[in-house]
C-alpha cells in the first residue's frame, strides 16, 4: 500500500487569498508571513497553488508555537514539505495527538519540540 500523498495527508488547505480573508490581512502580509516562516506553504492541486495547511491556525490566528517546531526542523534539514509531512503524520505516543500538529494545538509543544530536535539530528 502506497503512502498518502502531502495533500491527502494533511487535507484541508488554504490558499494565500483564502488565508488573507481569514486572517483579515492584505495579500501582501499573508506572503510575508510565508517569506519570514511563521507559515510554511506548499504547492498543491492541478494548478499547483501556493497553500498552506487549514491546521496552522486557531481561531486567534497563526498557532504560535508553530513557528519554534518549524525552525528546529527546517535546521535539521527539513524541507517544507517535509516538514508538514512531518507534522501530519500519526505518532501514537505523543501527548494531545495523534499526530504532531494535533499535539502542538493540544498545547504540548515541549513535547512536539523535543521530538524534532531527536528527528533533526
Amino acid at each position: 500500500m502506497s503512502s498518502p500523498s502531502l495533500e491527502e495527508l494533511v487535507g484541508s488547505w488554504l490558499t494565500v487569498p483564502d488565508l488573507a480573508e481569514r486572517l483579515g490581512l492584505p495579500l501582501s502580509r499573508v506572503r510575508g508571513l510565508i517569506e519570514d516562516r511563521e507559515l510554511i506553504a506548499s504547492r498543491v492541486g492541478p494548478r499547483q497553488v501556493v497553500a498552506v495547511p487549514e491546521k496552522f491556525l486557531d481561531d486567534e490566528g497563526v498557532l504560535p508555537a508553530l513557528r519554534g517546531t518549524v525552525t528546529v526542523l527546517a535546521d535539521g534539514g527539513f524541507s517544507d514539505d517535509e516538514i508538514i509531512e512531518w507534522l501530519f503524520t500519526a505518532d501514537d505516543t505523543l501527548p494531545g495527538g495523534p499526530t504532531p500538529i494535533e499535539s502542538i494545538r493540544a498545547g504540548h509543544k515541549t513535547e512536539v519540540r523535543r521530538r524534532a530536535m531527536e528527528e533533526a539530528l
